[in-house]
């Protein structure tokens, strides 16, 4: 699994932070949210576009 398609890096997007790709999610938030015990469901429900392989690669990455 390349991390690069699912992470993206655009100083003009959320003030170039690790982005989840198609999405204005940060990397962090994800993770913070997985820390705070939500589940990919509640995670995914927050955003418009929800992609459930998006998020299960990138648990998988840094789990």
């Amino acid at each position: 699994m390349n991390y690069r398609d699912i992470i993206t890096i655009e100083p003009e997007k959320r003030g170039g932070k690790p982005c989840v790709r198609g999405l204005r999610i940060t990397v962090y938030e994800v993770l913070e949210y997985l820390a705070s015990e939500m589940t990919e469901a509640e995670i995914q429900g927050r955003f418009s576009r929800p992609d459930a392989r998006r998020f299960k690669s990138l648990h998988c990455l840094y789990c």
